[in-house]
């Protein structure tokens, strides 16, 4: 049996328009099953995904807990569909409040950040892997692709860390050049969770911007990737300096590609 990726995913083509990031978020699960790794995907369920059309269906017996999140309960729903082209499954994150009442993904339609959106992050990462929890299932990596998911491994490697489906787990994140500029004035007492506390999060600036999201990431992942040409340089930097496994590449997708992320994975599984 081949190792085990979870793509945490903050967009996917064909549910979302196809952009850099949606498209990277449905081309590396494909071409890492090609490669022999098996693959398990999530991705927020946005207002805007097409429900009938993409074949959604809710998954009862993974739907129902209460997540808190600034000493609100937030009820998490499960739905998940098949890519038709590649018949990879996608785990949607769902809730009522933080995606089904936006008619957009992370901006208004004046094009402000949503003020909670940093609330919906830490929705969805404790979404997700609680749901991994339910389906027993164990990643050997655990790739994080779009800001949505850069709570994940502050996460695996603090809060869930005596979890038996992640104690081993390795963290990839990816980084892109599009981020958001405003997480909420709370969001950094909205992330404390567990053994996730004040004493992990001291190092990083209250007021939480995408520069300190990805800081954020770098610190809790074993491995970093970064994507395009409009990276940010002094995050680029940061993960130089903290001497992370590192892999920057453009975004051609081939089979010379698909070949340095399987080795990438690889090599940080040991």
């Amino acid at each position: 049996m081949g190792k085990r990726i979870l793509f945490i995913n903050q967009e996917i083509a064909p549910y979302v328009p196809e952009t850099e990031l949606s498209t990277y978020g449905s081309d590396m699960p494909n071409l890492m099953q090609e490669s022999g790794f098996e693959i398990r995907t999530f991705m927020p369920k946005w207002s805007s995904i097409n429900e009938r059309r993409g074949q959604l269906h809710e998954v009862i017996r993974l739907s129902g807990m209460n997540l808190i999140i600034d000493d609100t309960d937030h009820p998490l729903i499960i739905k998940v569909a098949s890519i038709p082209q590649t018949r990879i499954q996608v785990y949607f994150i769902d809730n009522e409040d933080y995606f089904q009442k936006r008619s957009t993904m992370t901006t208004d339609e004046n094009g402000e950040d949503f003020s909670d959106n940093g609330e919906r992050a830490i929705f969805f990462a404790r979404g997700v892997l609680e749901t991994v929890k339910k389906l027993r299932w164990t990643p050997d990596i655990i790739h994080c692709q779009g800001w949505m998911a850069s709570v994940v491994p502050l996460y695996v490697k603090t809060a869930y860390k005596d979890e038996p489906q992640f104690a081993n787990s390795k963290i990839v994140t990816s980084l892109f050049g599009s981020q958001p500029s405003n997480l909420g004035d709370n969001f950094k007492k909205c992330l404390e969770f567990r053994d996730a506390d004040t004493e992990k999060l001291a190092k990083y600036k209250d007021n939480f911007d995408f520069v300190e999201l990805g800081k954020l990431a770098i610190d809790y992942s074993d491995g970093i990737i970064g994507v395009g040409n409009k990276l940010n340089d002094t995050l680029v930097d940061y993960a130089k300096v903290a001497s992370k496994e590192l892999l920057l590449h453009d975004n051609k997708y081939d089979e010379e590609l698909k070949t340095k992320y399987a080795n990438f994975y690889n090599k940080i599984i040991g």
